[in-house]
């Protein structure tokens, strides 16, 4: 194996009833429920600020160049028989010499509750494992958002810590929280009982 990271490649990835795939442009609605949900906003700040239909564009937009950068590969989570759009979950490169990614993810909140986050990143992680070649993949999340860290623990994302200062405030870019941090090898041992 290369000692670098293998290049991000879309195609989709499916299971347990979903589809990973690239987001569609016209999407647009989707985009704008899920990243302006008040639960969303409460744990996240994010990279480009959405209002308005002009701006979910965006960003899908930057979605898919960073593809084309090789920075990051995004996906929608998307209904595995109707194709209808459920959420997004990434993988960073955010050390690709070292082999080290980083996910993400949210669910739309009609979608909560229905195993889509876990599904989603067991499925991106296993693409980060065998297809993008990276040793470590880290999970952050601000501390306190339970949900998330039990879905990173039923993935077999072990704790690590606490990152102090490392998340803006919820909405706020002049104040900061911490972060719980989890992380996963390719040389753990999938989790069992899922």
């Amino acid at each position: 194996m290369s000692p670098e990271s293998a290049p991000l490649t879309p195609g989709d990835l499916r299971g347990h009833g979903l589809r990973l795939r690239t987001w569609y442009p016209h999407e647009t609605d989707a985009v704008l429920r899920g990243v302006t949900d008040p639960d969303f906003l409460r744990w996240n700040v994010p990279r480009l600020p959405v209002k308005d239909a002009a701006d979910a564009a965006q960003w899908i937009r930057a979605r898919a160049e960073g593809w084309e950068r090789n920075a990051f590969g995004a996906y929608c989570i998307a209904d595995g028989s109707t194709d209808a759009p459920l959420g997004d979950v990434f993988l960073n490169l955010l050390n690709p010499l070292q082999r080290i990614g980083g996910v993400g993810y949210w669910v739309l909140p009609e979608a909560r509750g229905r195993g889509v986050a876990r599904h989603a990143l067991e499925l991106i992680t296993r693409w980060g494992f065998d297809s993008v070649g990276l040793h470590r993949i880290e999970l952050g999340h601000a501390v306190g958002h339970e949900a998330s860290c039990r879905i990173a623990a039923r993935v077999g994302y072990a704790v690590e810590g606490i990152q102090r200062g490392a998340l803006y405030r919820d909405g706020r870019r002049d104040a900061y929280r911490d972060r719980h941090l989890h992380a996963r090898l390719a040389t753990d041992r999938p989790p069992t009982g899922r």
